[in-house]
């Protein structure tokens, strides 16, 4: 009897498409969820909402299907409960409902726009470029790959696109060129340093630019709720109040990659002459790499707000609005087609996942779970006595290192983002909230550095082997806390600057 159960639970867990382990520890978090008696000041669906939220979260982190799957799982079981509405029709116009956000369409564009730098090559060849320029030295190879990072960050919001689908085959070419494979065992020739700048660079662009990855437009959405719309970031002001400590960030990290992680060969003189000989072999720029960068130029000015600048406020135009122009401009001249969108399954699973989860955080605060979960950390933090800057750092260092709990950048920022900011609106004076509320948008993308799961670009560059995983925990760990320095400092010196407090 013993054998056939054991059987039929191999045949089961070999048959079904989830994995059978987390699956089973989902649904106990789920149950266990259920049973717990309702909190005081919420109400029996409020808190069933919270169980479906938190199990999906479980769910995620868990990796119990794909990410995806997980999302519609949220949408079915919202649907079914009926937690949101009195009608099962008004339980899935609520779990659709976010399907509309013109800021989920906005990434799941540019995504299908992304695609176009790896069907042309100009991403590629943009990186050899850098490489020419400055592959003299393994730090100046470094500094290439950081450079190609910046100048592809605001036009690729999928940082794993970027970092692990165009940066990352750069580095790997130019580490084997110089026979440092983690086969052999000679990845700490230049591979691992390279490897953890291709990494590095990654969040601190993602930090940069409102359109860097995907969850930071949800970002936005947060910091304007928690503010009741008093503080908004656009496009062009997110990338002017990160200009400055996102380039120091930049700047810097290589060199203090470079003390943490020193590469055996310091010398690459070969790297320069790979990279021209490649570049040489992929010829002149070819007339659809031309469209890609005229299409990258145009959507630059105008999220930049250009137009309205020098013609008036009337041609301000949505960035999504933006978005879909670039990507028509792109289908119509042939650069990328139908074909190239519809087969671009990143974009679609993104609006997938992406959509369910802010239909469960809006659901959340309009459940009032929000404002519940903010009034009783407020309490918490207002018994402890201490004051506001205390507050504040807490509360940043508090949502950025809980990062360790999570495998999803969006799924965090999903669960926490939203209560912190609300916290720290109720506690710290009106003239600091702007800062504040600035450095939580930039611990939001700096908390990616921690761990080799933290966002999708890590396990790719962790998966190729040049890095252990101590020394990425390490190196994570120790470029987190500069990071957030950096910002705290003279982050603050430039907003002030700026006028922003």
């Amino acid at each position: 009897m013993l054998q056939k159960i054991v059987a039929m639970l191999r045949y089961f867990n070999a048959a079904v498409p989830f994995r059978l382990v987390p699956a089973l520890i989902t649904t106990a978090v789920l149950v266990g969820m259920l049973l717990i008696p309702v909190p005081a000041d919420l109400t029996p669906k409020a808190w069933q909402l919270v169980a479906i939220f938190i199990t999906t979260i479980v769910a995620i982190i868990l990796k119990v299907m794909p990410i995806g799957v997980m999302a519609l799982m949220a949408i079915v079981i919202v649907s079914l409960s009926q937690v949101t509405s009195d009608s099962s029709k008004g339980a899935i116009a609520d779990a659709l409902g976010s399907f509309s956000s013109p800021l989920i369409w906005l990434i799941v564009v540019a995504i299908l726009i992304s695609r176009g730098l790896k069907k042309t090559g100009l991403g590629n060849r943009i990186g050899l470029m850098f490489i020419s320029l400055l592959g003299k030295h393994t730090v100046g190879i470094g500094y290439g790959l950081t450079i190609c990072e910046l100048v592809l960050a605001p036009f690729t919001p999928s940082n794993t696109a970027r970092g692990g689908g165009i940066v990352h085959p750069v580095m790997k070419s130019i580490a084997n060129a110089f026979d440092s494979d983690p086969a052999k065992g000679t990845q700490g020739k230049v591979g691992t340093y390279l490897a953890l700048v291709n990494y590095h660079a990654n969040p601190i662009t993602s930090a940069m630019f409102l359109t860097a990855t995907a969850p930071n437009p949800l970002v936005v959405n947060y910091v304007a709720k928690a503010t009741n719309q008093a503080f908004h970031l656009s496009w062009g002001t997110w990338a002017l109040c990160m200009l400055l400590p996102g380039l120091l960030c930049l700047l810097l990290m290589p060199l203090v990659i470079y003390l943490l992680s020193p590469p055996e060969v310091k010398a690459t003189p070969n790297a320069v002459e790979y990279a021209r000989s490649e570049m040489e072999r992929m010829g002149p720029l070819s007339g659809s790499e031309r469209v890609m960068l005229g299409t990258f130029a145009l959507m630059l000015l105008l999220w930049a707000n250009v137009p309205a600048m020098l013609l008036g406020p009337a041609y301000t135009l949505d960035p999504t609005v933006v978005a879909f122009l670039g990507l028509f401009a792109l289908i119509i001249t042939g650069t990328i087609d139908w074909d190239d969108v519809l087969s671009e399954k990143s974009a679609w699973d993104t609006l997938v996942w992406f959509g369910a989860l802010v239909m469960l955080a809006e659901q959340l605060n309009k459940l009032g779970v929000t404002a519940w979960f903010s009034l009783g950390m407020k309490n918490a933090i207002v018994a402890s006595g201490l004051d506001w800057l205390a507050v504040a750092s807490i509360l940043v260092l508090a949502f950025v290192f809980s990062h360790y709990l999570f495998a999803s950048t969006t799924a965090h920022i999903s669960a926490m983002m939203l209560a912190f900011l609300t916290v720290g609106v109720q506690l710290i004076p009106s003239e600091y909230i702007v800062p504040f509320m600035l450095m939580m948008t930039a611990g939001s993308a700096i908390m990616m550095t921690l761990t080799h799961y933290a966002t999708g670009t890590s396990p790719i560059i962790f998966g190729s082997g040049y890095v252990t995983m101590g020394n990425w925990w390490r190196v994570g760990f120790i470029m987190c806390v500069f990071e957030l320095l950096v910002f705290a400092v003279v982050g603050s010196a430039w907003w002030k600057l700026l006028g922003f407090w």
